[in-house]
């Protein structure tokens, strides 16, 4: 049946957006193992969410294939789940595997949204840079000294020291954006087969 077959390719889709998403700092993936799945969670699986179906149209001339609409919201889910994914997974990996440490900044980057190079009170680097929304505020000056914590592997962006992050926020939106990215690709896959069927008819 069609809608199984659908089903079945947007759970992987979706599936795979966040998954790959998720697990890349989480596991944590080695850079050139991590560098390809983000582009596959980010891009390539969104984007075959649609292009696969309108594939899909063989009996329909190209000059009058049209797309369902609802397949535009696989395509927005995938590519949000793929970028929200990679912050909830570095949420995880920071309470599963961070380190609490006495930073110094060494350098400010506010072109645009701001970035931190850090560097701990004992001289080495603290890799990545401490963005905007994590304690790189705007007052922040080099040589400001805080408390962050931060990731031993260099994966997951740090954090100052303001609490515990709100990680069940992030579970709501991922399994909203992934819940509507299954039914809605399913829904545009069974649509864009039936156009298929009734042109072969016609």
């Amino acid at each position: 049946m069609d809608w199984i077959r659908w089903l079945l390719f947007s759970l992987v889709c979706a599936g795979g957006s966040l998954g790959l998403a998720w697990l890349g700092p989480v596991v944590p993936l080695p850079s050139w193992v991590r560098a390809p799945a983000g582009l596959l969670a980010v891009f390539v699986l969104p984007f075959a969410s649609v292009l696969v179906p309108m594939l899909s149209l063989r009996r329909v001339p190209r000059k009058k294939r049209k797309l369902a609409w609802q397949l535009i919201v696989p395509l927005t889910a995938g590519v949000a789940m793929g970028v929200f994914g990679t912050e909830a997974g570095g949420d995880v990996a920071l309470a599963d595997r961070g380190r609490w440490t006495e930073a110094v900044v060494v350098d400010m980057d506010d072109s645009g949204t701001n970035y931190c190079r850090l560097r701990s009170t004992d001289g080495w680097s603290i890799s990545p840079s401490l963005a905007e929304g994590d304690g790189c505020e705007d007052w922040v000056e080099e040589g400001h000294e805080m408390r962050v914590r931060y990731d031993p592997e260099g994966i997951a962006g740090p954090t100052e020291d303001t609490g515990d992050r709100d990680s069940g926020s992030d579970g709501t939106l991922l399994a909203s954006l992934f819940g509507a990215a299954v039914v809605m690709g399913t829904w545009g896959g069974v649509r864009q087969s039936r156009w298929d069927r009734e042109y072969g008819v016609a």
